[in-house]
């Protein structure tokens, strides 16, 4: 089973993840920039991490094997922080490199007028930047977020099919299915979906468009649930094609959308991913 994580992040993880990653078929992964759980206190702090995003974190990965991918914003959270608005103004010259494949965790938290600002700014510049954008969903209210995470994606003009909205459940799926949007799942204990309600999801929305990741981080979590779900998929009587379009093609495509998906020492067989070569993109 190859497995593509398309939302974790490593930086809050340890080799030994990635060595026991590795063992499992989880050969690539795509780290979005979020909230470390400190709060940061101007944008330099930003610039520092996305410099670990797209440098020290790839390296890392690719002493087990894995190949590494980031996509790179202001999240949710921090805009509400108006020491970090400038972080807005730093984006540009980052979204332009190698290895960034996606605009992303952008959307909501709280769902204040910052964030409604962030959101559209970062959806913009995912237009500038041709880039696909990755959407996080309110951990509260989540319905009324879903809600008004489509109405702000439609009035940007960003094509549906470029935008994932991540983090949904039950309750959520149906819009976003409904929108064109690709619909992300979180594998990740106690606080979102497990791998049992996942697989009765897939049961009734089936396999297109979806994405599974288990958005590790440094909570309780666990960088393996995604391999648990296909093996809980298998168990289901889902077919071994069905597994792998979830778990490496469906994120393949989602991501390739970005001209900079270099999977090239993982697939040297395979030269395109859904109809679009494989670039290293931007400079």
């Amino acid at each position: 089973m190859r497995v593509f994580d398309p939302h974790i992040h490593m930086t809050s993880r340890t080799t030994d993840d990635y060595r026991r990653m590795a063992g499992a078929g989880i050969t690539a992964v795509v780290e979005p920039a979020f909230w470390l759980g400190q709060p940061r206190t101007n944008p330099g702090s930003f610039a520092d991490y996305f410099d670990s995003l797209l440098g020290w974190e790839p390296y890392r990965a690719s002493q087990f094997g894995v190949r590494h991918h980031a996509t790179l914003a202001l999240n949710p959270k921090e805009a509400n922080d108006p020491r970090c608005k400038g972080v807005l103004d730093l984006l540009p010259r980052y979204l332009d490199k190698d290895g960034v494949v996606a605009v992303g965790e952008i959307g909501y938290d709280s769902m204040t007028p910052a964030e409604d600002e962030a959101f559209a700014a970062q959806l913009e510049l995912a237009r500038e930047f041709a880039l696909p954008a990755l959407v996080h969903t309110p951990h509260r209210d989540k319905a009324a977020g879903t809600r008004r995470t489509l109405d702000v994606v439609a009035a940007s003009g960003i094509e549906a099919q470029r935008v994932a909205v991540d983090h949904l459940n039950e309750v959520t799926v149906a819009p976003v299915k409904d929108s064109g949007c690709w619909m992300g799942f979180s594998i990740y204990p106690e606080t979102k979906m497990s791998p049992p309600r996942m697989v009765e999801v897939l049961k009734r929305y089936g396999t297109e468009r979806v994405l599974v990741n288990s958005a590790a981080d440094w909570g309780h979590s666990d960088p393996l649930l995604t391999l648990a779900t296909g093996q809980a998929m298998l168990d289901a009587g889902f077919s071994a094609d069905d597994v792998d379009l979830v778990l490496w093609r469906n994120p393949v495509s989602f991501y390739a959308q970005s001209g900079r998906l270099d999977l090239s020492e993982i697939e040297k067989t395979e030269g395109t991913y859904a109809g679009s070569s494989i670039a290293r993109g931007g400079s």
